[in-house]
């Protein structure tokens, strides 16, 4: 029997969309709420749904899993993770795998400031978080944290509402203009990206892929360069299988290197937008999804890429008439 993957929340991922087609028998399945995802059509089959947040979505979507006899089903996207996550039981009582971590650290990776909370538990380095401006203004009469600083969502993505702050006027009117806001250090140094895997059988960290991030541009990385770090490496398979996370899920890291230290940002659970750096080296995540979906454990393979290989993304355009557009 083939194995068929159903991509949800295709939207403008083309890349992963075209690599799972290239690695797999089966079919691919992708799905948007907008006829105007490209993704979707590059896909075997598009499938128009309701938003993520309507009644009934899910629905939707286990009727799609059983039309297609799919075997597994990722989101691309953050809200959705949750989602996918605490419905597992319907999706796995049907013979589809859910490709997601737990609920519990869907939330938390979401939400920034519980995911400051555990990593500082774990005793893993991070920037300094503080929940409301009073908070922020003690440390600092104390001596231990100063403008400059940034401002973002506890929960959000795509980089949306983040702001570098340099005064206390500033800092005021991004939290009366807005709701949900924390506050965090800023952080100094080179910024890094990490596509990491975590088999779904075994729970080990079977691949990791580091890329130091040149340019960014909406949240995601625009032009990299790949790089090996076999200390870093560790440090993160250890993070990962300790906390738990499985499947693919892309890690935001900043080297300072007057302290010579890692500091972890963010961890999204899910492909990252950088991934096709990965891909293009050979580290082959849908090729791991498929072997975990077909009962085959992946051998550890960490740093099995070449470094100083350079991406850089460019804008292609999809044009089709109305009559083509997915109902």
């Amino acid at each position: 029997m083939s194995t068929n993957i159903l991509i949800l929340s295709a939207g403008t991922r083309n890349k992963v969309v075209q690599y799972f087609k290239r690695e797999m028998a089966g079919k691919v399945i992708a799905t948007d709420c907008s006829d105007l995802g490209p993704a979707v059509y590059d896909a075997d089959k598009a499938e128009m749904v309701s938003r993520i947040d309507a009644p009934g979505y899910i629905d939707e979507i286990i009727r799609i899993c059983k039309k297609e006899k799919v075997s597994g089903v990722f989101s691309l996207i953050d809200p959705e993770l949750s989602l996918l996550a605490k419905n597992a039981d319907r999706f796995t009582s049907i013979g589809v795998t859910p490709i997601v971590s737990s609920y519990e650290l869907c939330e938390t990776s979401l939400d920034k400031f519980r995911m400051y909370d555990m990593l500082c538990k774990l005793g893993i380095p991070t920037a300094r978080c503080y929940p409301s401006i009073d908070i922020f203004e003690a440390s600092r009469q104390a001596g231990e944290t100063d403008f400059p600083v940034f401002v973002k969502p506890q929960k959000g993505s795509a980089s949306i509402n983040i702001n570098e702050v340099r005064s206390r006027e500033m800092l005021t009117a991004l939290f009366h203009d807005f709701d949900g806001l924390m506050i965090q250090d800023y952080m100094h140094g080179q910024e890094y990206g990490a596509d990491v895997y975590i088999d779904m059988i075994s729970g080990k960290c079977v691949s990791i892929f580091l890329k130091k991030k040149i340019k960014m541009r909406a949240g995601e990385t625009d032009k990299s360069v790949s790089c090996r770090n076999d200390n870093l490496f560790k440090q993160l398979a250890t993070f990962v299988e300790t906390v738990g996370y499985r499947g693919m899920i892309d890690i935001d890291l900043f080297y300072n290197e007057d302290e010579d230290t890692w500091y972890l940002s963010e961890v999204n659970p899910r492909f990252g937008g950088g991934y096709p750096h990965a891909y293009e080296c050979g580290v082959n995540f849908p090729k791991f999804i498929i072997n975990n979906l077909e009962g085959r454990e992946n051998p550890v393979s960490i740093g099995d890429y070449r470094d100083g290989i350079y991406m850089m993304k460019y804008n292609e355009l999809k044009v089709m008439p109305e009559e083509s557009l997915a109902e």
